[in-house]
């Protein structure tokens, strides 16, 4: 057994040419144009540990997008290791199908419930974000079939809103670039304006915007027909689409609304969730409650891909209490990734993690931002709460005037941040920043010095230092 595991490691020692060369040949990558990549060569990951990421020439650097927004409890923790590996040993596979479950569903299931607000108390299980907000469609259609208003079919969303890169998932989400890809989207999908004031916000003031934006969704459902309207879905605050946070208000005008003309509303927690925010679930942060949660990511610290839906007692009760459900997947609530679910909520549970965030560690990464940053010349906002924030790069901060080429000092802006050994993610000119919640305030100053230094090299690049 040694032998063979000498051999695997050997063939996998191999100099970043030859890995850039097999990846070229034989692996597409999400979301890129992969002519462009194998020209320039991608970056090969080997090691990892805590915030910090090694690459196959030895560069060591700090990771502020904490993978894909996913990896809180930072890498390298034993735990989850240890429960994946005596997993896999005791019962590696089996499916929830056919009346049948197991108790890492069981545990995790219940740890959810404890963990969540207290009207979730079922979770519905897949294995991706865009997974889950397929599920939760399928929940929206079923509730209203079950309750006798089937012709409740409309699911409104927003522009610039992300829900994963499926045809479903795609199609909520309110991205043209996406949509231009996808000509057989889901009908009785539609969108309204995105609530980003730097952006969008004119002359009013954020609360004024922050109502004039959730005024849309009750412009829209009278268009619609409120009978024919099934639910509103968004994120917390925007992720991909530039750690957009909505002004304050605007969540409880949304609130009002899906109430008033008997709308669901749901809440894609994906990011959000599991104390991004120095909350559970980002939705508490801005103090709505929705119908149904969606969630991935943080469920397993990104160590095993897992997704979930939770669903509000109101809206389960009704689901539970009717025919079958005929919705499902192979690996729903798969035994492996619900043991690392439990291993890796226990950690956060019971190290206090989130508590941290919100107390300790949030705080003073916000506040080392807005000092670093709060002057200058190309900064124009920064957003953001606990330990995920987006740093608005702006040709005239004061006058909120964007970049007419946006995107292109976004990638310059993130290229000179690869330089500088910092994962920095961009969003046309908004710069975005989630790293692992295990992040220590010496490793903040790390982490805020780099991205400053990259900030000051895209100035100076663009003239404007």
């Amino acid at each position: 057994m040694n032998d063979r595991i000498e051999a695997i490691a050997s063939k996998q020692d191999r100099t970043t040419a030859e890995y850039r060369a097999l990846d070229a040949a034989h692996h597409l990558h999400p979301f890129s144009d992969m002519a462009a990549l194998n020209r320039a060569g991608s970056r090969v990951i080997v090691k990892a540990e805590g915030v910090h990421l090694v690459d196959s020439d030895g560069r060591r650097m700090i990771d502020g997008m904490a993978g894909l927004w996913c990896v809180n409890v930072g890498y390298g923790r034993r735990e989850l290791a240890e429960a994946a590996y005596r997993q896999m040993q005791e019962l590696p596979f089996y499916n929830t199908f056919f009346k049948t479950t197991h108790p890492p569903v069981i545990e995790l299931s219940a740890l959810l419930a404890e963990l969540a607000p207290a009207p979730f108390n079922r979770f519905f299980y897949c294995s991706s974000g865009s997974e889950a907000n397929d599920t939760m469609l399928r929940v929206v259609h079923r509730y209203w079939a079950a309750a006798a208003k089937p012709q409740k079919k409309f699911v409104i969303a927003r522009r610039n809103g992300y829900h994963g890169s499926t045809i479903a998932g795609g199609t909520l989400g309110g991205m043209d670039f996406m949509h231009e890809q996808m000509p057989s989207k889901v009908e009785n999908i539609v969108h309204i304006d995105q609530p980003y004031w730097f952006g969008e916000g004119g002359d009013m003031t954020p609360e004024a915007f922050g109502l004039e934006r959730a005024r849309q969704l009750e412009a829209k459902i009278l268009e619609l027909g409120a009978d024919q309207v099934a639910a509103f879905v968004g994120e917390p605050f925007q992720g991909a689409g530039g750690v957009i946070f909505p002004p304050p208000t605007y969540w409880p005008e949304i609130q009002r609304i899906c109430r008033k003309y008997d709308v669901l509303l749901a809440a894609d927690e994906v990011i959000g969730g599991f104390g991004r925010t120095g909350e559970w679930f980002a939705h508490q942060h801005f103090g709505f409650e929705p119908d149904i949660i969606t969630l991935a990511k943080g469920l397993t610290s990104g160590y095993v891909p897992m997704g979930a839906v939770g669903l509000h007692d109101r809206v389960a009760d009704v689901i539970v209490g009717n025919d079958e459900f005929s919705h499902g997947f192979t690996y729903s609530g798969h035994p492996v990734a619900a043991a690392v679910a439990v291993a890796n909520l226990k950690l956060l549970r019971d190290e206090r993690i989130v508590e941290r965030v919100k107390h300790d560690t949030g705080p003073y990464f916000q506040q080392r931002l807005r000092e670093a940053l709060r002057a200058h010349p190309i900064v124009g906002e920064i957003a953001g709460a606990g330990l995920v924030a987006g740093i608005q790069l702006a040709q005239e901060p004061r006058t909120r005037k964007g970049f007419a080429n946006g995107d292109e000092v976004g990638t310059l802006c993130r290229d000179f941040c690869f330089e500088g050994n910092l994962v920095m993610r961009a969003s046309d000119d908004r710069m975005l920043l989630s790293p692992p919640l295990v992040i220590s305030h010496a490793e903040i100053d790390e982490l805020v010095a780099k991205a400053r230094s990259a900030i000051d090299a895209t100035a100076r690049a663009l003239g404007l230092s």
